[in-house]
């Protein structure tokens, strides 16, 4: 009996201690920040914490705000991250992962009308993100700072 308490406790520390899929997406946490003469956008994303990561955007043109959107980084039914953008406060739409590494993301939901792709992709202290039709066609990009 003592064996199989022992053993079931090493399993569950086991599995507390792998890393958590919404975890690799670490890299894109932080106060990030685009401007173009008066136009600006922002995104902030923390940390991952319970396999959870929460965004924020918000853009406008000067003092004026104009759009915002909630952001939501968690694991899927599968256990793939799923990207749920709020624009406005409208029912999120989900994006699912489907590649990855150290320094990028792609997100994808061919059913959505636009858009359906949005890729994150960080260099250093700078950080791009691009929306776009599932093939790559009329894209739309930010290139954001770290703040």
């Amino acid at each position: 009996m003592l064996k199989t308490i022992l053993t079931a406790a090493a399993l569950l520390l086991a599995a507390a201690d792998e890393p958590r899929p919404v975890d690799g997406l670490a890299w894109m946490s932080g106060h990030w920040t685009s401007t173009s003469g008066e136009r600006w956008t922002e995104e902030y994303w923390l940390a991952p914490r319970g396999g959870l990561m929460l965004g924020l955007s918000r853009a406008g043109n000067g003092a004026a705000s104009g759009d915002w959107e909630h952001l939501r980084l968690e694991a899927g039914a599968d256990g793939v991250p799923v990207y749920w953008a709020s624009p406005r406060g409208a029912p999120a739409v989900g994006f699912r992962l489907v590649r990855a590494d150290a320094t990028n993301a792609v997100f994808e939901n061919p059913q959505h009308d636009y858009p359906q792709r949005i890729a994150y992709r960080r260099s250093g202290a700078t950080m791009t993100a691009t929306i776009s039709t599932i093939d790559g066609g009329n894209p739309m990009s930010w290139t954001f700072e770290r703040r």
